[in-house]
């Protein structure tokens, strides 16, 4: 398959943060593209001003015309627009295939993969690419200030871009660069137990070339047990594990909970680096970041100013405004360890009360993880916990929020159920002091609870 060599493109499930970039990105090589989306949105509209047409709900007159259809993997084989591909033979191909297609366009593919972390590492390297005029092309997976967007087209070889592990999608890719951020245990309803991300992750590190580069955090003990079956050279980095190539000393935080910290490299210092991004889970990410920029010449003060500069991507841990003295943030987290993170960088800011409304992701994680929400989420002061999203999944696992709640209770600590987000906003606005702060938490349609809460 060459790409280039299609000229009409249709896109089923456009509006997702993947297919959108895919889209644009497509459209800078001169090739007509169209979607489609079940829903109108800010993406889509966004869309439709770079001139790319989008249909609002399926039809099967919406793949009149194309030579290729690309599908999400929400999108299942009785959708409409499905359908009528496979009757007129346009070819088909599902979305993570078809970006693996689009990562053989590029000689340097540097591959940000991990369970947890990889949207704010992708930011700070392309940031630090851009800065060090390399000129990447970026797929990043949330809105991101630096390059107004979810997406950047570069004219140079380099292609930055997220690598997801769920139904091992990244297997698909091409990198000459991995960086292996953390392995965790997530995706369950498809890997079923650790051992099988584990595996997963081994393969990943299999399709390096051995010109490549594998970049490892070595306070991970999974990741140095994948390591050692690749071929190609190896970089560590790590905050506990000082025998890691890139390690940090003389970490310290101001107000805000924003790190400064000397890094050094084989023992000896580095450089000095500042962050504007609270957290010691982002001091990390910061490393992995150095380390990839090291390897590929990017001047330390370049890096150290591209560091700077990041202020988060869109839904991490990101700060959404204010009511009556009362701080709003919102973040996408939806797995324990991301929202211990978050708890932790918390704790590093001056505040009164904190209040976390969480939103449980999937049927299946919230029943495998429970026990695990539960004690999380005992770290917050106040706790309302709301109905699960579901996403792709359909209500068959037994499992309620108010089974995480009642857990919660278990441990000693209070927590309520609330269903509407009107009902939320009321609760919180008559609860709530100056000085408090609320954190709106969860991959789904909870981060509209913070605009809510500002009008």
């Amino acid at each position: 398959m060459n790409i280039k060599d299609y000229k009409h493109i249709h896109m089923i499930g456009i509006g997702g943060i993947s297919m959108s970039g895919i889209a644009e990105l497509l459209q800078s090589f001169g090739i007509y593209v169209t979607g489609s989306d079940a829903s109108e949105s800010e993406t889509t509209n966004k869309l439709m001003e770079k001139g790319i047409r989008v249909f609002i709900n399926h039809s099967k007159n919406n793949v009149e015309g194309a030579d290729l259809v690309v599908y999400t993997a929400a999108v299942k084989s009785d959708n409409i627009e499905y359908i009528e591909a496979n009757k007129k033979n346009i070819p088909i191909i599902e979305r993570s295939e078809f970006l693996g297609e689009l990562t053989k366009l590029y000689k340097d593919v540097i591959a940000v993969s991990g369970t947890h972390g990889k949207t704010t590492t992708t930011s700070m390297i392309s940031l630090a690419f851009i800065e060090g005029f390399l000129d990447p092309t970026v797929q990043v997976g949330a809105m991101l200030k630096g390059i107004d967007g979810n997406y950047r087209i570069g004219q140079s070889d380099y292609f930055i871009l997220e690598a997801c592990e769920y139904v091992e999608s990244f297997l698909q890719f091409h990198p000459k660069t991995e960086i292996i951020l953390n392995i965790d245990n997530d995706h369950l309803d498809y890997f079923k137990n650790f051992e099988n991300i584990k595996n997963a992750f081994l393969k990943y590190v299999k399709i390096l070339p051995e010109n490549g580069l594998l970049v490892i955090n070595a306070d991970d003990e999974s990741c140095l047990e994948v390591a050692k079956e690749g071929k190609t050279k190896v970089v560590t980095y790590g905050i506990v594990n000082i025998t890691a190539d890139f390690t940090v000393k003389n970490i310290s935080f101001d107000d805000n909970g924003f790190y400064e910290f000397d890094v050094l490299y084989k023992g000896k210092l580095y450089e000095h680096f500042s962050l504007s991004v609270p957290g010691m889970h982002n001091v990390s990410n910061a490393l992995a970041c150095i380390a990839v920029c090291h390897e590929y010449g990017i001047n330390k003060l370049k890096i150290k100013k591209a560091l700077v500069k990041f202020t988060g991507a869109h839904r991490r841990f990101e700060y959404v405004g204010s009511f009556d003295e009362v701080r709003v943030f919102d973040d996408y987290g939806h797995h324990p360890t991301e929202v211990k993170a978050v708890a932790s960088a918390l704790k590093n800011m001056k505040y009164n009360k904190s209040f976390i409304v969480f939103q449980p992701h999937t049927y299946s994680r919230t029943k495998e993880l429970l026990d695990e929400f539960a004690e999380v989420l005992t770290e917050f002061d106040n706790i309302i916990v709301t109905d699960i999203y579901a996403a792709r999944e359909k209500d068959e696992y037994g499992v309620s929020s108010k089974d995480l709640v009642d857990k919660i209770k278990s441990l000693g600590k209070n927590a309520i159920y609330i269903s509407y987000f009107s009902d939320i906003v009321d609760y919180l606005k008559k609860n709530t002091n100056p000085n408090d702060i609320i954190l709106t938490q969860g991959a789904g349609t909870i981060t509209n609870l913070g605009k809510m809460l500002l009008r």
